[in-house]
């Protein structure tokens, strides 16, 4: 591995970086973004049935806001009521928006890096390609027209290693943004979903 890096030039360490920050990314991606953390599957059910009986004390929609983002979003329309009693369903609706809003950039966070690398990656691999390329043309021109045969060998493993490695470091990069992205989207249609209808229940406790 030494070896091709040496072989491949200075313009590799950009790659390089790219490659470890993207595998740092993915995998804090793949610890925030675990189902029990966003929207636990019983969740729902679970505060419907804690606030059947009326809006749970200020403990319980506190334990409920540290639960998940799910229980956050619906512990933010117990807390509206808990401070305001009289609040409106406007109010009570724009309190749970405003908290899903906050919750879906949680939920975003570092997708737009990742994004940024996968198109990063093959820039940066034509920049060490056409680095190569010079040097390439730097051994043709060389001393008595003839050519640095060393110069042109280094040149041409710069080109390749860069061009290659740039994939490398791209493509699985935009698979796994690709990936958190439909992740994403799914919980945020689960949420607004969720959310819908827990404000009808708490609507119907009202009445």
């Amino acid at each position: 591995m030494l070896s091709i890096i040496q072989a491949a030039g200075w313009p590799i360490w950009p790659l390089i970086a790219c490659s470890v920050l993207a595998l740092a990314l993915i995998f804090e991606r793949f610890l925030a973004l675990q189902t029990r953390h966003v929207v636990p599957p019983q969740l729902l059910d679970e505060a419907i049935a804690v606030s059947t009986r009326g809006v749970p004390g200020p403990d319980i929609v506190g334990q409920l806001a540290q639960n998940s983002a799910l229980g956050e979003v619906l512990a933010s329309s117990l807390q509206t009521l808990n401070n305001h009693p009289r609040c409106t369903e406007a109010e009570l609706r724009a309190a749970m928006e405003g908290t899903g809003r906050a919750v879906a950039h949680r939920l975003e966070k570092y997708l737009s890096a990742l994004a940024t690398i996968a198109s990063a990656a093959p820039l940066l691999g034509l920049l060490g390609t056409v680095i190569g390329m010079i040097e390439i043309f730097g051994a043709q021109t060389g001393a008595g027209g003839g050519g640095n045969p060393a110069q042109l060998a280094h040149g041409i493993s710069v080109a390749l290693y860069n061009t290659a490695f740039g994939l490398i470091v791209a493509i699985p990069t935009l698979i796994f943004w690709r990936y958190f992205r439909s992740r994403v989207d799914g919980y945020l249609l689960t949420l607004e979903l969720a959310s819908e209808q827990f404000l009808r229940h708490i609507l119907r406790l009202r009445k």
